[in-house]
């Protein structure tokens, strides 16, 4: 299978905090590699600008070793050579009113403009102030927005009011790199092309979902600063919230950036409050790691881990619960959804051959995929025996080396950005309806003054998620890679 890659229009992209390290990890390998495939027309412009005074020879030898570090690249490559042109450097201070002119003077008149701002939150108003006073930015620019976007409701209306104030809604990219995986994109894909799955996606079919992300890292060496957040901020209320609304979500009427973004929606404003027996909160405690030490703060009460049971009040989902969970310092590295159908209403076979539900799970990381799981005959002689086996889709065998050198996330998302397609980002309602949903969850755990419950490193998380699934005769599925 040959994928077909679509160039994009003549751009400048200014990357704001481009010293910074999303910018040397993610967005400046990311950018080489779809100027490799030949999605970059070679007049693009990429700008640079952050604190640090250097001139465009010293940016383009940092963003080169970057790249080589970041982006897999050894030995002399002709493409990286022509791509470093592409690239310069303007000092910038944000609050002040050093670089501004330069930089405006950079930017072409007829190409798209977009602006990436790889830098804290504190900082997008004063940046998106300067763009607008200074005349850098004009209707048609496109400004990138990285989270947190705030840490509560209160925070994020006041970041969404200073961005309308210099810049319209669609002109505002609010990033969520887990939207632009490509297994995320193709859940939608499975549900809304394929009539085998959409008449069956409701609560009369489907028992339960379950929402994974486990990393095997700890805080260590950020500590102090995750403590601020902890898992329900740095990944429900964002990274999970999405993957959820994917799920859940109505068809939208088309495959448009408002109408899906109005279908995540109504899934995030029909959310039921969560009770406090619904939730888990863990801390990672041991003697080679332990959360305390890592977040500097033997009296912190963040939680490292996070497990719920959320419902959604309506009409396709009324009765079927999703349970999410994520932590650091578990077993293994994965995130995957997984779909539970119910079982067969009645079994024709014996005690020895009782079907098992059907399980549908979607591979985020590692090996991007999906996996079907059917109950088919044992093969052999001596009977009717049942075996549950699974239809497997891994992206790698079945596109062959296309699909095993699939666009990183940020490659596609900017991409997305010059064209102009908010489909995969977030909007600025949505994303105070999520606060508006987590707020009173972090509240309630804030008055409570309940310390997390203790879990080992490496294991799958506190006794007390396990109990939650099993008070309901479920289990969580093993986290393995």
């Amino acid at each position: 299978m040959v994928s077909r890659v679509i160039p994009v229009d003549d751009f400048d992209l200014v990357i704001f905090g481009a010293t910074g390290d999303l910018a040397h990890r993610k967005i400046l390998p990311g950018l080489f590699r779809r100027f490799k495939a030949g999605q970059i027309p070679a007049t693009s412009r990429i700008i640079g600008a952050a604190r640090t005074a250097q001139d465009d020879d010293a940016f383009r030898a940092e963003a080169e070793g970057a790249i080589r570090e970041f982006g897999g690249v050894t030995g002399e490559d002709p493409q990286l050579a022509e791509f470093l042109p592409l690239l310069g450097y303007v000092a910038i201070d944000a609050r002040g009113e050093g670089g501004w002119q330069e930089l405006k003077a950079r930017m072409r008149p007829g190409a798209v403009h977009a602006f990436y701002f790889s830098v804290a939150p504190a900082l997008f108003g004063d940046i998106a102030e300067r763009l607008a006073g200074h005349g850098i930015a004009d209707d048609d620019s496109r400004i990138v927005v990285e989270k947190p976007f705030g840490r509560d409701l209160a925070s994020a209306r006041a970041l969404n009011a200073t961005l309308a104030r210099h810049f319209d809604e669609h002109q505002i990219y609010r990033i969520d790199h887990y939207l632009g995986k490509e297994t995320v994109q193709n859940l939608m894909a499975v549900r809304f092309a394929n009539v085998l799955f959409e008449p069956l996606w409701n609560a009369q079919f489907i028992d339960h979902v379950q929402i994974t992300v486990a990393e095997t890292v700890g805080v260590a060496g950020r500590g102090s600063y995750y403590d601020k957040s902890g898992a329900i901020r740095d990944m429900v209320q964002n990274h999970m919230m999405q993957l959820l609304c994917l799920i859940a979500m109505e068809p939208p009427y088309h495959f448009d950036p408002d109408a899906v973004r109005d279908e995540k929606l109504k899934v995030i404003r029909a959310l039921e409050a969560v009770p406090p027996e619904d939730i888990v909160r863990g801390q990672y405690r041991g003697d080679d790691a332990d959360y305390l030490k890592d977040a500097e703060d033997p009296e912190s009460r963040t939680e490292s881990y996070v497990a719920m049971k959320v419902r959604i009040s309506n009409w396709r989902w009324q009765g079927t619960p999703f349970y999410l969970r994520t932590g650091k310092k578990l077993r293994a590295r994965t995130s995957e959804i997984a779909i539970t159908f119910k079982e067969p209403p009645h079994s024709i076979f014996d005690d020895s051959g009782q079907p098992k539900a059907n399980e549908l799970v979607i591979r985020l990381q590692p090996n991007e995929g999906m996996n079907l799981k059917v109950m088919i005959k044992e093969p052999g002689p001596g009977g009717m025996r049942l075996v549950q086996v699974p239809l497997d889709m891994s992206f790698a065998d079945a596109l062959g080396p296309e699909g095993a050198d699939m666009p990183d996330a940020y490659e596609r998302l900017i991409m997305d950005v010059i064209r102009g397609n908010q489909t995969l980002f977030m909007r600025g309602d949505e994303v105070e309806a999520a606060w508006a949903w987590t707020d009173p969850i972090i509240n309630a755990w804030e008055d409570s003054k309940r310390r997390p419950e203790p879990y080992d490193p490496g294991s799958s998380g506190p006794e007390e998620a396990l109990r939650l699934m099993h008070r309901d005769n479920r289990r969580w599925r093993e986290i393995r890679s």
